[in-house]
């Protein structure tokens, strides 16, 4: 028979033995609203980049795709002279474009790993717990905001082997993250919400490879502005990859950008794609 613990005498000022009792009598205070929503958020972010200990071919497949925009398109277009670019070489030019690219076809499929999370009955243990699916959704988002950073990296290291003038300013650079990071937040989360409406990875596989060639041409990634007709002109001002290139060319090349507009339309797509994927996820799991 084991001894009853002794306590320590009347009045003790132990805050270890205050503090165990405290615990027993009283359970801990749960994290308030705004404490507990980026809590979910990191811990959803961390789980999803769990994944990539375990299989990083993703992210070596998908390096293949964008080294040939540059090594051949942008090599090519760049001796022809073809695209007016402000005086810039057009490898230069097109760099932060293919940034954005490589990026946007990393975010643009995630609907379909949610869709065979919805198959293998983790979506629905995920949605009986606390967490609010605003957070799962998130958390979603910017893991795919994560990843395409790491394409990013890749893309830039490529450039600057190839002679693209480049700036290395930290504040700068810091800037391209961030607008890499918001751009994948809403490309991942139009794919999601398209999941929640299809319901099916075939069909989900069929939308994405429809939309995002011509997301891609309706954008200043590989030609400004002003050389498109007036009807895509209209089409690039509401393509929110459009806002993206302008303010990945800005940072890095320094050229005339709207980083104010640029980071404000980021900003409200990527708030907008949450809102929607959020409010479409519950169908999925029926």
């Amino acid at each position: 028979m084991s001894e009853a613990p002794v306590a320590p005498p009347t009045g003790s000022a132990d805050p270890a033995f205050a503090d165990g009792i405290g615990l027993l009598v009283r359970p801990p205070e749960p994290r308030a609203g705004w404490r507990l929503l980026p809590a979910r958020v990191a811990a959803m972010c961390a789980v999803e980049l769990q994944k990539l200990r375990h299989d990083r071919t993703e992210l070596y497949t998908r390096a293949v795709q964008p080294a040939l925009w540059l090594l051949i398109f942008g090599q090519t277009f760049t001796r022809i002279h073809a695209i007016p670019t402000g005086g810039l070489p057009y490898l230069d030019f097109m760099a932060p474009g293919i940034i954005a690219q490589s990026a946007m076809f990393i975010a643009i499929f995630y609907g379909i790993q949610i869709i065979w999370e919805r198959d293998a009955g983790v979506l629905n243990k995920l949605l009986v717990t606390p967490t609010p699916r605003s957070a799962l959704v998130t958390g979603k988002a910017f893991a795919a905001g994560v990843k395409s950073l790491i394409q990013a990296v890749v893309v830039i290291v490529l450039a600057a082997l190839l002679g693209v003038a480049l700036t290395w300013n930290p504040l700068r650079l810091l800037g391209v993250a961030t607008a890499v990071v918001l751009g994948s937040a809403f490309f991942s989360c139009l794919s999601m919400t398209i999941a929640g409406i299809v319901l099916s990875r075939d069909r989900l596989m069929g939308i994405g490879q429809a939309i995002t060639m011509p997301l891609f041409f309706a954008s200043n990634a590989l030609y400004p502005v002003a050389v498109m007709p007036g009807w895509l002109q209209v089409v690039s001002r509401v393509n929110p990859l459009s806002y993206q290139v302008d303010a990945l060319r800005g940072l890095l090349l320094g050229t005339p950008a709207h980083l104010g507009l640029d980071f404000a339309v980021l900003v409200l797509a990527a708030a907008a794609g949450i809102t929607a994927a959020s409010a479409l996820l519950g169908r999925l799991a029926r």
